[in-house]
């Protein structure tokens, strides 16, 4: 427990965490602490004097502590350093960490958090704008701009972190405006990080600059400054020279060449002697031992030496100016350099939440406040229910969680396959190069063994688990043998709670419906309380006596084995009314572990109690993990104890002790598994054949519209047909009138010829039985003549009724245009434009 105590003029805070340092807080007046410490969050105002803080901060510092330890249980840490390890920097990882601990979110940042977790998935999907920032190291960029604020000289090192991280953010920016081009909707499908990346504000001319004066390696470029180039030049000469001079040194004394050789001693070109033997130069003793030998500066080399120093000197000075004009240069926009520096940590940060979420294959959750519960689902028929969208579904219960896995379990799982896989690979390797290493004669064996290893792992992948809580549940007791996974259920169900409200996906099939809690309080696991000389029944009521004052109606409180630990008639009687207390408003949502029979018949007395139990198979003698709804666990231990060969006698005597209305509760819970089994496999088929007819209903809906479809075309491709056909028809009547009335107007008798060409298809020749041809119904010139009305050789007026000789039938005249001699009629519901010469009296 957080606890705080006061020595003369200074306040210590003592913090429970072991793998954090005790820290101490010097003042004479008030100090604000706003930082955290290993998941601790101190937003209140802390007065130091020589007395204790005020009642209220030492509460909120409890409640801080009985959170921690919750989480502690839960393995909250191991999996916030899972989920930071997948972010690409340092800075990331810690921040990582820090947000996910962060113990007072609201649940408008949770849907944040969880909105930005998505808009990072999003992203991956499309590929060109993913969150990678695994090349740069924020920590020398985190340096640099303490070095600018200070008016130090960059290091080049750390203005080659500062250029990546720009060009970093700017290529960022560069591919999601690309996206945002080719398709305006990711904008909005990338919010709020689309927003966080365009307000991004590069210098392109300081990563220009770096470029120019900062090699690839790190290093100052000879071209940065004449000086530097001068001076490096110099260097060189000098280096040159001195390696000449010792060299002739050397060389001077043959037979002694073969000892001595040139070195380098703090910048200092010397000469290394491997005996004590004098040597026939002069110089200076640097270092001299009797069995490394002695090393000599000759006299002739220290003048050299002198002046290389003071060129050493010279570069670094060239070199210092020149990262000072990149200070300058830096310093001019080092507020947006450090805005880019914090958006690329809070980018690393939900990069990392969405790319454990997609590595994992978890599911974006519902997360709502426990206000917002509707129970005007509960009320609703079964055909309704059926016939609700998904979601609507999953708002009839309290907490809907399909098929979530334990994230810990999946992880270690993962883990064990990949080193099984990992470790048959390399075998395999090995037996194809053909290695002659001690174990040739069992390669196959061991391969094979490897091989059996693999698919032992792969059977034994973590059990998921449903978790479906009506909203009228305030109590879940779950009941079960030791080792059928009642724990385990309980972290998962924590830990869920407590990733999506941190803005991680969860590891269930499909998205889980989850209230927001403000606390999540656990009392798990078999604790001794050492440092307050408490039993582990002592412990447990201490912790839960914490949980209890601390929980609120937004809660989610996690017991395991509630009430044991002491005499069962007790424990009992004070788990039942511990439990009973969370019913009554302590807790939004309680979830229970005991073997105490008298807590399973709380459902039957409290409408806000639900029972659950872990199935058993007792044919082999192993839990299946799974949960059986509505049913509460029977005792296990005589029928198991009898089939692991217990002798006769003392089951027998066991059941006796027992007592039979012991017996006859398990008959009956018996029974009811079976009733359960067989109500949920009818649940099954019938949630089969529903899923079967919405199939074949929506296959009838398709094949209505392709039909209402292909008739509407038909009947398009009909009405096409007989345009066309209308069209032709009118222009060969029109073609036969135009023939007509031009024979009509020749003064003489036309050609024979001119003649055939009036006949129409029904007056085609035909040929008797004699060969003869003969023609059929033709009609003379002037029997057409006389039977069609005579041409009109004045205009009419409007209104007058005309003879149309193409249609061969009477029209009303609508319009008259004596400039043209065209009238316009209308006969039936047809509107003509003709001219004088096509109508008649």
């Amino acid at each position: 427990m957080t606890c705080c105590a006061a020595f003369g003029n200074r306040i210590t805070i003592y913090n429970p965490l072991p793998e954090i340092k005790l820290f101490r807080i010097r003042s004479s007046s008030s100090v604000r602490l706003n930082k955290y410490y290993g998941g601790y969050s101190f937003p209140k105002q802390i007065f130091c004097s020589n007395v204790f803080p005020p009642q209220n901060n030492y509460l909120e510092l409890k409640k801080l502590g009985v959170h921690y330890d919750s989480l502690r249980i839960l393995e909250w840490d191991k999996l916030c350093d899972l989920v930071s390890s997948f972010a690409g920097t340092s800075l990331g990882r810690e921040a990582s960490k820090l947000q996910l601990w962060s113990l007072n979110k609201s649940y408008k940042e949770s849907l944040m958090l969880l909105q930005e977790t998505n808009a990072a998935v999003e992203m991956h999907k499309h590929g060109a704008c993913r969150l990678d920032f695994t090349g740069i190291d924020l920590l020398l960029v985190k340096s640099a701009i303490g070095h600018a604020w200070r008016g130090l000289p960059l290091g080049a090192n750390e203005a080659m972190a500062v250029k990546a991280m720009l060009e970093l953010a700017d290529c960022l920016r560069l591919n999601l405006e690309a996206a945002i081009k080719e398709d305006a909707d990711w904008y909005n499908r990338f919010m709020p990080l689309s927003q966080m990346i365009m307000e991004l504000v590069i210098n392109r001319s300081l990563v220009r600059m770096i470029q120019q004066v900062i090699d690839e390696d790190g290093s100052v470029k000879d071209s940065a400054s004449p000086a530097l180039r001068r001076s490096r030049d110099q260097v060189r000469i000098l280096e040159k020279k001195l390696y000449q001079l010792l060299d002739s040194i050397i060389r001077k004394d043959m037979k002694e060449a073969s000892f001595l050789e040139a070195t380098n001693v703090d910048g200092r070109w010397c000469i290394k002697s491997g005996t004590n033997q004098l040597t026939s130069f002069k110089g200076l003793l640097l270092s001299s031992d009797s069995g490394t030998g002695s090393i000599l500066e000759p006299l002739s080399a220290v003048p050299l030496n002198d002046e290389l120093q003071r060129t050493r000197a010279s570069v670094a000075k060239a070199e210092t100016d020149v990262l000072l004009v990149l200070t300058e240069k830096m310093q001019k926009d080092l507020d947006d350099i450090e805005k880019v520096l914090k958006n690329v940590i809070q980018l690393d940060v939900i990069n990392a939440r969405a790319t454990y979420s997609i590595s994992f294959e978890g599911a974006c959750p519902d997360l709502y406040l426990p206000e917002d519960i509707d129970g005007s689902f509960s009320a609703e028929s079964s055909e309704k229910k059926a016939s609700k969208a998904p979601y609507a579904f999953k708002r009839e219960w309290l907490l809907y969680i399909p098929k979530a896995y334990h994230p810990l379990l999946l992880q270690q799982h993962r883990q064990n396959l990949q080193k099984a896989e990992k470790d048959a690979k390399n075998a395999a390797a090995r037996k194809f190069q053909g290695d002659n290493g001690s174990w040739k004669g069992e390669r196959n064996v061991d391969l094979l063994s490897l091989e059996i290893q693999v698919s032992a792992v792969e059977q034994v992948h973590p059990v998921p688990i449903d978790l479906f809580i009506a909203q009228k549940t305030r109590v879940l007791v779950i009941t079960g043998p030791n080792t059928g996974g009642k724990t385990i259920c309980l972290k998962t169900v924590g830990l869920t709670a407590m990733m999506g409200k941190s803005g991680l996906y969860v590891l269930s099939s499909e998205s889980a419906r989850l209230p927001w809690f403000d606390y999540i309080l656990a009392d798990i696991g078999d604790e001794q309380s050492l440092s307050q000389s408490l039993s582990t029944f002592s412990g447990h009521l201490k912790q839960i006596s914490d949980i209890r004052s601390q929980s609120t109606n937004q809660s989610l409180v996690l017991l395991d084995e509630v009430g044991a630990g002491t005499n069962p008639l007790e424990g009992a009687a004070l788990g039942m009314s511990l439990l009973e207390s969370f019913a009554d408003g302590g807790a939004l949502l309680t979830i229970a572990t005991t073997h105490h029979g008298e807590l399973k018949s709380l459902k039957y007395s409290n409408g806000t109690f639900e029972n659950a139990c872990m199935e058993f198979d007792e044919v082999n003698l192993k839990p299946t993990y799974r949960i059986l709804w509505g049913i509460p666990g029977r005792s296990n231990a005589i029928n198991i104890s009898e089939k692991l060969g217990l002798p006769g006698i003392v089951i027998s005597n066991a059941r006796e002790l027992y007592g039979a209305a012991s017996a006859e509760i398990n008959e009956v819970i018996i029974d009811m598994e079976r009733f359960k089994q067989d109500f949920q496999e009818l649940l099954d088929e019938a949630q089969l054949h529903l899923m079967l007819s919405r199939n074949l209903h929506e296959k009838l809906l398709l094949a209505g519209r392709k039909i209402v479809e292909h008739g509407s075309g038909q009947r398009h491709w009909k009405m096409q047909e007989i345009s066309k056909a209308a069209a032709v028809a009118r222009s060969t009547l029109h073609k036969k009138v135009r023939q007509l009335r031009a024979y009509l107007a020749k003064p003489s008798e036309p050609p024979t010829a001119n003649k055939r060409k009036l006949l129409t298809s029904d007056q085609c020749p035909t040929v008797d039985n004699s060969g003869n041809t003969t023609a059929s119904r033709s009609l003379s010139a002037v029997e057409i003549r006389t039977q069609s009305p005579s041409v009109r050789t004045e205009l009419p007026q409007v209104g007058d009724t005309v003879y149309v000789s193409s249609l061969g039938r009477k029209a009303t005249v609508l319009r008259v245009d004596q400039s043209k001699e065209e009238i316009v009629v209308q006969a039936g519901n047809m509107k003509l434009k003709l001219k004088l010469m096509d109508i008649g009296t």
